[in-house]
């Protein structure tokens, strides 16, 4: 699976993107996210606020709740306004 990371995400985290095998049992964006701060300090950091960052799965923006079976790339953002 792709993961992409956009704006001070990518700043905290450190890549652009990453190809990852995410491991059995990871089924929602929650998952993931929780799964990706036990990788490393930078993930923690990248996701330290619960509910700040978003995802979009395939390009559609989805909740934590999503599920995340069959995705080909999963987005990470920073909330976004605009005018």
């Amino acid at each position: 699976m792709k993961l992409v990371y956009f704006a001070w995400v990518r700043e905290r985290v450190g890549k652009t993107d990453e190809d990852l095998e995410v491991p059995e049992g990871i089924a929602t964006v929650a998952d993931l996210v929780r799964w990706l701060k036990g990788r490393g300090e930078e993930y923690e950091y990248a996701f330290e606020n619960d509910g700040i960052v978003r995802a979009a799965i395939d390009h559609v923006h989805v909740k934590p709740e999503a599920p995340i079976a069959g995705a080909r790339e999963i987005a990470f953002f920073p909330p976004m306004t605009g005018g």
